[in-house]
């Protein structure tokens, strides 16, 4: 099994979805399945994407696998995603100087 990159497991909106759902806590796949209008093997396979991206991690409790969010991946994601909450606060903050020095009407 090859991993998948973080950005691409999250691209798809289930997936955003299931790991929201596991930020409480540990879900068996069952319970998973069921708070979605797509078929379990489907869901299996967003799992299954998750588990690649290291974004879940599962564990079988007797017939039942239950899965764990495991965040660490979405480090990367932050960081990438800071540098652009910088560039807009860089801009926002010249905006802010410019209407500072402009006269009112």
């Amino acid at each position: 099994m090859t991993d998948v990159d973080a950005f691409a497991a999250l691209a798809n909106p289930v997936r955003r979805a299931i790991l929201a759902r596991l930020r409480d806590g540990p879900l068996p796949a069952s319970e998973i399945a069921r708070a979605f209008d797509i078929g379990r093997p489907a869901v299996s396979e967003h799992l299954q994407v998750l588990r690649r991206a290291h974004l879940v991690r599962d564990e079988t409790r007797g017939r039942e696998r239950h899965y764990y969010l495991d965040a660490r991946p979405l480090a990367e994601v932050e960081a990438w995603v800071a540098t652009f909450t910088r560039y807009w606060n860089e801009r926002l903050d010249g905006l802010g100087q410019l209407l500072s020095r402009q006269e009112p009407p």
